[in-house]
């Protein structure tokens, strides 16, 4: 088997940028429902790319493994 060529912060970079491209895209002139889905759909689009994004990336035994701490921060 071929050994796989993986930069993981390429990748999670490419994640990042992702995160941005939704953040910044902007609405369709649509109204109504389909309003609501899209915006619906770029926020868990954003919020997953954000999380991978974040991520920290090791390689173990040759498992590519992303760890994202979602604990809250700050008081409360």
């Amino acid at each position: 088997m071929a050994e796989l060529d993986l930069d993981p912060e390429a990748m999670l970079q490419r994640f990042r940028d992702r995160a941005q491209a939704v953040r910044s895209r902007p609405l369709p002139p649509v109204g109504g429902e389909e309003r609501s889905r899209f915006i619906e759909q770029a926020q868990i689009d954003f919020q997953d790319f954000a999380i991978l994004g974040d991520a920290t990336a090791t390689m173990e035994d040759g498992v590519l493994v992303l760890r994202t701490d979602l604990r809250p921060t700050g008081p409360g």
